[in-house]
């Protein structure tokens, strides 16, 4: 196929998923049509572009940015879950089992297991388990370990 048809395609694919409903069926194959690659049992909300690992969430209006030019993009690896308005910026790396909270802002990568908050998102805790289809959210919220906030500096 020609590269710009190829390209029309793929743009149009695109479009159709970022709009279609289905999030663990019809706007998931639409990805992959185009050529991106996403595990099994992923479940992507309206308007989300990327590749993605096994057992991933990604929430309503969640934004991953794959690249501003050139081929960076983004790695979310198994088991992580992407709250809903977060900002996932090119050549990042979503841990397996990490948390991105509502409306964070990720600029650095994530470790596993670990959940982010902010803008720019900074670890606040560790995860015993993935937050995930299959866990009960007390058990998540019982495994989490608080991280230590770092001095400023001040005295109070």
């Amino acid at each position: 196929m020609p590269p710009k048809i190829r390209q029309a395609k793929d743009r149009i694919l695109q479009l159709i998923a970022f709009h279609a409903p289905g999030a663990k069926s019809l706007r998931v194959r639409l990805h992959r049509w185009r050529g991106v690659k996403i595990g099994q049992n992923v479940w992507i909300g309206y308007q989300v572009l990327s590749s993605v690992g096994n057992n991933v969430i990604i929430s309503v209006r969640a934004m991953l940015i794959a690249h501003f030019r050139g081929p960076q993009g983004i790695t979310i690896e198994d088991e992580t879950f992407i709250g809903p308005g977060a900002i996932i910026l090119p050549n990042i790396t979503i841990g397996r089992g990490a948390v991105v909270t509502a409306g964070s802002v990720v600029s650095s990568s994530v470790r596993p297991m670990t959940v982010v908050q902010g803008n720019p998102a900074r670890p606040i805790a560790t995860c015993g388990v993935a937050l995930g289809e299959n866990t009960n959210m007390g058990q998540f919220l019982r495994s989490l370990r608080p991280l230590g906030r770092p001095s400023t500096g001040r005295r109070n």
